[in-house]
């Protein structure tokens, strides 16, 4: 249970994240977005370090910089993604595609499930289909470029949470520090490199700190749901979090949820429900 809460407190920090971070993107170049969004992650877990202890250990530093790389991928993959919308669409994509490979990789380690863990686990991924399924009247059509920037952002997520979960168990919030230090460096330097594409426009400044700041505690929450619980749930837990997004842009940008979505919001409380049984 305290796996299954810590990975629910996840996919809630990343749906608010992700919301704020798409609507940040689209008011400046995806980089001015992600170059505020991940010092800010970084300044957070710095902060973390004092109290939850790190050890920098060849584990920790290895999976800690894998993770970093997959991570500045996300991030700029996964705000441009939100950035050309249409977000209830767009961001079930993403996490049906981040879910995949962690409960792969967790099934390959040899996690097993009950009864009631081998219905769940289907349920989840088919409540995220529904989220994401189909186009209504008033929804807007992604564009084949938004749904490949989808599908890539996806697969850089999943990475990024396969190599938090090797890391070392008792390293503390090493493997998200140096995660986060690398993942900025990647990110200043390309936007070093492509200063001049970068536009005029002034970044939303508030909104990307806050995103970064989300995203932080949605990393460090998953890492403590992966370590105390199977691979396996978490992260098809975690990846429910297009509920969260979704609901942002109805209410905010009156983005139409089809009553197909309204079924599978339903259908992930169902499956939650399962899982915790499990």
């Amino acid at each position: 249970m305290i796996a299954l809460m810590l990975a629910l407190g996840s996919s809630l920090a990343y749906g608010c994240a992700d919301f704020l971070g798409g609507l940040g993107a689209r008011k400046a170049h995806v980089l001015r977005t992600v170059m505020i969004a991940a010092p800010a992650s970084l300044a957070v877990e710095l902060l973390l370090w004092p109290f939850l202890g790190a050890s920098f250990s060849a584990g920790a530093l290895g999976w800690g910089a894998a993770s970093g790389i997959a991570s500045a991928a996300a991030f700029a993959l996964l705000y441009r993604t939100l950035a050309i919308g249409p977000m209830n669409v767009l961001s079930p994509v993403t996490a049906l595609v981040s879910a995949t490979l962690p409960v792969a990789v967790g099934l390959l380690q040899g996690e097993h499930l009950g009864a009631a863990g081998l219905v769940g686990l289907p349920l989840a991924l088919v409540a995220v289909i529904l989220v994401s399924a189909g186009h209504g009247a008033g929804s807007a059509r992604p564009s084949r470029t938004a749904l490949l920037s989808a599908f890539g952002a996806g697969g850089a997520i999943a990475l990024q949470l396969v190599f938090l979960h090797q890391a070392p168990s008792d390293t503390g919030v090493a493997p998200l520090i140096i995660g986060r230090a690398v993942s900025s460096a990647v990110i200043l330097a390309a936007a070093g490199l492509m200063y001049r594409r970068l536009g005029s426009e002034r970044p939303a400044y508030a909104m990307s700190t806050a995103a970064g700041v989300l995203d932080s505690m949605a990393n460090l929450l998953f890492l403590l749901a992966a370590r105390s619980g199977d691979l396996t749930v978490v992260a098809v837990i975690t990846a429910l979090y297009p509920a969260g997004t979704v609901l942002l842009a109805r209410s905010v940008l009156a983005e139409r949820i089809r009553r197909g979505q309204l079924v599978g919001l339903g259908t992930a409380a169902v499956a939650v429900s399962l899982l915790a049984l499990a």
